[in-house]
């Protein structure tokens, strides 16, 4: 189709028959026309339509999801954390895979955190909606997504429930214990560890992640 527009002749390619039929041709004929009275450029717009369209089917769950892996690890995440992420980021994956972030409603996250839900995996289900949530805040920072709808769902799973140990406060208890990490032949480090817990009562994940070019002698 030829138009003239801004004193410029140009060509309009709708499409060719039988993949386009008579009918729709002409409906596209009609609309580049009203487009035409209207000042709008009906090639220039076609070529947004399909920017527009490319970019929206690149915001896929997944691509994303593997673009916030890059970033924390380039942030030196410990290798533990870095598989934990993957290992939740791919159960949403599955469920999720190419479909577009302003498809992926609060609703349909649901479904994805009720399977580990319905084994009974509680705090499964509420790690897996921390991942899925920080993949869209990521999306969100880098301007490819404008909501989390794992924000809506922070009280709509199962809470599991904790249970807490009491502390040994008891000197025979207490020695009891360390007579039984003498006795441990398991991991030469895990027995260290066990030690080093002991004697300075840190928490679990700060022994976990420390490293032996940190320990200062004594």
């Amino acid at each position: 189709m030829k138009y003239r527009i801004s004193g410029k002749e140009k060509l309009l390619a709708i499409g060719t028959y039988p993949a386009v039929s008579l009918l729709a041709a002409r409906k596209a004929r009609d609309d580049a026309r009203t487009q035409i009275a209207n000042g709008v450029d009906p090639s220039q717009l076609k070529r947004e339509n399909a920017f527009t369209h490319k970019d929206l089917q690149s915001r896929t769950f997944s691509k994303v999801a593997e673009m916030y892996l890059v970033k924390i690890e380039k942030e030196d995440r410990a290798e533990a954390t870095l598989k934990k992420n993957r290992w939740y980021l791919d159960m949403a994956i599955a469920d999720f895979d190419k479909r577009p972030l302003n498809e992926i409603t609060s609703p349909i996250v649901l479904q994805c955190l009720r399977k580990p839900e319905g084994r009974g995996n509680y705090e499964t289900a509420r790690r897996l909606r921390s991942s899925i949530g920080a993949v869209f805040r990521h999306a969100i920072a880098i301007g490819l997504a404008d909501n989390d709808p794992t924000y809506a769902l922070r009280d709509a799973l199962i809470r599991p429930t904790v249970t807490h140990r009491a502390a040994i406060t008891s000197p025979k208890a207490l020695g009891a214990l360390l007579v039984a990490v003498d006795g441990f032949d398991g991991q030469v480090t895990t027995k260290i560890a066990l030690h080093l817990l002991a004697i300075l009562a840190q928490r679990p994940g700060e022994l976990q992640n420390a490293r032996w070019d940190g320990l200062v002698p004594f």
